[in-house]
């Protein structure tokens, strides 16, 4: 092979690509395709920002899952008015990442199942996530109930949208 790069470096380069689009794709997807629900709580947001995270996390695998959600989402709350919430998040959509990537990496059977069990798991991850972050918040156990349902809505559609096509891109990539 004739080229200006070493394997090692050309791999590494194709790393942070596809990181930092990924990043790029879920602070998009977050900040831009979403809707305000009239329910109680912080659950009124929904946005798609899941979508670009579950893909990064099933076809790219864990460490890029964890990066996109994180970073992502992160940002996501730092440039828009959501600041307190940016290290829950974080660690939160992070955690989502990688368990997707993990569970998708290494649980065997067919693909559809795998990837549905990683995205429920991803659910629970983010339900109770942000239900003891809003406790912890705002000092009250009973009005984190209500962001409940907002967070069902996001992650299930995501999956809804996800599942079908990462089959498709795995093989393409």
């Amino acid at each position: 092979m004739n080229s200006l790069f070493a394997p090692t470096e050309s791999t590494k380069t194709k790393t942070i690509v596809i990181n930092s689009l990924f990043i790029a794709l879920t602070l998009v997807a977050t900040m831009f395709i979403n809707i305000k629900l009239p329910i109680m709580g912080n659950g009124g947001l929904i946005h798609l920002g899941n979508v670009p995270l579950f893909i990064a996390a099933i076809v790219y695998g864990k460490k890029t899952g964890a990066v996109a959600g994180a970073f992502g989402m992160g940002l996501f709350d730092l440039l828009s008015g959501w600041a307190l919430w940016a290290p829950f998040t974080f660690i939160i959509v992070g955690a989502m990442g990688f368990v997707v990537g993990l569970i998708s990496e290494n649980v065997p059977g067919k693909r559809i199942f795998v990837n549905t069990l990683a995205v429920a798991t991803a659910l629970i991850i983010k339900v109770v996530g942000y239900y003891f972050t809003e406790v912890l918040l705002y000092g009250n156990w009973i009005q984190p109930f209500g962001s409940i349902p907002g967070n069902i809505m996001q992650v299930a559609i995501a999956g809804i949208i996800v599942i079908p096509l990462v089959g498709r891109l795995k093989k393409r990539i």
